[in-house]
């Protein structure tokens, strides 16, 4: 088997502004296994969460180290290759996880979803997001999205730089015009809330009016992650009586034992493949979220249609998916992700079901 690793490009057709920055263009990874006719592809790249940072640089020198002893295997049975796997970083294995995984379901001539007994035909809707700024830019953005598909889930970034009555007034802003949307569309529009860890204990209290006042129907990563995971439990643990929609783990969860801690003091997860380490931990980590009565939310960074096809895959098991990421993407490379509307599903060709586009 041959491994390769090379770099790709990714610019957004709207910047994207959150608490911690913005973000208009990015350089991601494509790791790809070539065995018996197939190509298995994975990507990863560079992301930080307030308290965990990986440049891309240094996820790239990290893969390029292990490409000798990935080109020695004889084998891409992912029981064989968990010892290999776990000396990676998160987002490294990623890349491994999502290239074997590809490989595997191509060679079997199966999607994973229906390898892994999913119902891949379930279609759901998608949240597209609103970055942080001024009102009217804000708002036009939200145009630009209802002129591209429906867009019946709306996710507003807060937390600002320029504090809670800037935050306020875009909640306002946004819940009217999702407001006039419904009443002139009938379509059940909602919106959500991604503070991305923008506030403080009690800027998140004196939020929990105004957010449930104009209809928000859930609250993601109000408070910033901790480094120390009681702290950082004691966080959620202080607001979940108080919040009047479901408040959910993004920045926070990062792998299993960081669910279990969580799921008494949250309504629900975000797993965005980059932090769980690829499809193999996210699948378990869904798995056992159902099992505890927890919502899920499969979640992106600047990611391309490959890493949000193998997130596709997933959707069965997702109340919230937030795969936008792609649709803002100006020049990706690949594609053979279904979208209907704004409902998305994961592929039904084998493997990620995802394809390198012909560029002229």
């Amino acid at each position: 088997m041959t491994w390769a690793l090379k770099r790709f490009s990714l610019t957004k057709n709207v910047p994207l502004a959150i608490s911690r920055g913005t973000t208009s263009a990015v350089v991601r990874l494509e790791l790809s296994v070539e065995c018996d006719g197939f190509c298995g592809r994975g990507e990863t790249g560079g992301f930080e969460t307030g308290h965990r940072c990986y440049g891309t640089e240094t996820v790239e020198q990290e893969l390029r180290n292990v490409l000798p002893r990935l080109n020695r295997l004889d084998s891409l049975l992912p029981q064989r290759m968990d010892p290999l796997l776990q000396t990676l970083s998160p987002p490294a294995r990623c890349a491994v996880d999502l290239a074997r995984w590809d490989w595997w379901g191509q060679n079997l001539g199966q999607p994973l979803w229906r390898l892994w007994g999913l119902d891949g035909q379930r279609e759901v809707a998608t949240s597209v997001t609103l970055g942080l700024g001024a009102v009217p830019a804000v708002l036009e953005r939200l145009k630009r999205w209802w002129k591209q598909l429906p867009a019946t889930r709306i996710k507003l970034k807060l937390g600002s730089p320029e504090g809670l009555d800037h935050d306020r007034s875009l909640v306002e802003a946004v819940a009217s015009a999702v407001e006039a949307r419904r009443q002139s569309s009938g379509a059940p529009v909602e919106l959500q809330v991604d503070a991305n860890g923008g506030w403080s204990l009690e800027q998140a209290r004196s939020m929990l009016e105004p957010l449930a006042r104009f209809g928000v129907v859930l609250l993601e990563q109000p408070l910033a992650p901790d480094a120390d995971p009681d702290r950082d439990l004691k966080g959620f643990a202080a607001l979940k009586p108080l919040c009047p929609m479901p408040l959910v783990a993004d920045e926070s969860c990062w792998d299993l034992g960081d669910l279990l801690r969580l799921a008494p003091e949250v309504d629900g997860v975000n797993l965005k493949l980059l932090k769980t380490g690829g499809l193999s931990s996210a699948l378990l980590m869904a798995r056992v979220a159902t099992e505890l009565g927890l919502d899920l939310m499969v979640g992106c960074y600047s990611d391309s249609a490959l890493l949000n096809g193998a997130a596709a895959q997933l959707l069965p098991l997702m109340r919230w998916p937030d795969l936008d990421s792609h649709l803002n993407i100006v020049d990706d490379p690949f594609g053979g992700l279904p979208l209907a509307g704004d409902r998305l599903r994961p592929s039904s060709a084998p493997g990620l079901g995802i394809y390198p586009l012909e560029r002229q």
